[in-house]
Parts: C-alpha cells; structure tokens; sequence
C-alpha cells in the first residue's frame, strides 16, 4: 500500500526569510509538501487558482493585499482550501476578523515546528487550532456568552461537543447513531443559535466561553 499524498502547502509572507524559513521546516515532515509561495494577498489568491494547495499559511499583515482580504477570497473562491493565519500579531480585532473570514486556525510566529506541522495536519482533516493567545483574544471580546447559548436543546450540546474535538458530519452521524442530514441539520442550527457563520468560529466561540461546562 502506498503512503498517502503529502499534504501541499502554500506560504504567504512579504518577508523573504520569513518564506525561507518556513520552506526548510516543511522539508523535515515527509507528510507535508512546500507547493508554492506568495508574497501578498494578490500572489495567494493566483497561486491557489494555479496550484490547487491543500493548506494556506497565512501572514496577515501584507502590501497591496492583507491576510485577512486573500483569506476571504480564497475561502469564496476555493473552498476545499483551509488558511491558517500565521502571525505575529495577536490583537483581538485581527484574531476575529481572520476566523470571519474563514481561517481555520490561529497561530503566532514563535509556534514550534512540531505544533505548526500538527496545525497544518489539523487543518487538512478540518479542524481548527489556536494559539493560547488568539484563544485569550477571543475570551476579551465579550465578557459573558450569548445568552441565545441556552437555547442549544441537549443533542446540539451533544454534535457541538463532538465538533469540537474535531469530528466530521459523518462521523459524528456514526457516533451518535444518526444520519448525516440529521447532523447537518443540527449544526446548522448550532450556528444559527452561536449567530456565526462557521464551524471553527462555532467551536472558538465554545471554547472561549466554556458554553458545554
């Protein structure tokens, strides 16, 4: 049996070495694969038209495109393609806007290796990570949760929990004894009742305000 196909990265960074560095770390982990680089919100958005990557590190803070712009257009555009915002900034503002605009993860540049190439194995599988500091973020912006939280009826709680740990429809379907269009149906309306737009703004959301404790 053959090993799986690594997983295709792309980097975009407007610091040269920044890029350099990040494509020396890939080479260590045979699962994961340099596929292109971008020096801007501009290049990234081509470069996921021409290379298809799997998982998108992206800087926020760019010329003539930022981050948070490419990730929007990336996610509407390509959305088998997850971006994680790779940064050095941890302002509560910019940690939100990257989750609205579709980022899977948040993470700052001094993450380890082993954490960044575990983040990027997250991503490709469809779950989210953060750095305790986006996480912190997050918890500042608002200081109680929402109170339409209470409204989850049990089996929300139940497909919530399980999103959260990173399970799949299907697999929380095969967990749970249920069809796929039953869990589709209450994630939908955990989103709904969470008043985001995502599954990963859903599950920071949970965890930021401890809503299934």
């Amino acid at each position: 049996m053959s090993d799986p196909s690594p997983i295709r990265v792309l980097l975009v960074d407007d610091h040269t070495m920044v890029r350099r560095g990040l494509a020396t770390f890939l080479q260590v982990y045979d699962d994961l694969q340099l596929a292109g680089e971008a020096a801007n919100g501009v290049e990234a958005i081509e470069q996921c038209a021409r290379i298809r990557p799997a998982v998108v590190l992206m800087d926020l803070v760019m010329p003539e495109m930022d981050g948070i712009a490419a990730t929007r257009a990336i996610r509407s555009q390509f959305p088998s393609v997850q971006v994680i915002a790779l940064t050095s900034f941890k302002e509560q503002e910019l940690v939100q806007n990257a989750l609205q605009a579709g980022a899977i993860g948040y993470l700052l540049k001094d993450v380890s290796a082993s954490e960044l190439a575990e983040a990027i194995r997250a991503a490709h599988a469809g779950r989210g990570t953060f750095s305790p500091e986006a996480v912190q973020a997050l918890a500042h912006s608002a200081s109680q949760p929402p109170s339409i939280v209470h409204d989850l009826t049990d089996r929300e709680r139940d497909v919530l929990a399980l999103m959260i740990e990173g399970l799949t429809n299907i697999e929380i379907a095969e967990k749970l004894v249920v069809s796929p269009s039953t869990i589709k149906s209450h994630v939908s309306h955990i989103l709904a009742k969470l008043d985001v737009s995502s599954r990963t703004e859903a599950v920071a959301l949970a965890l930021q305000h401890d809503i299934l404790d």
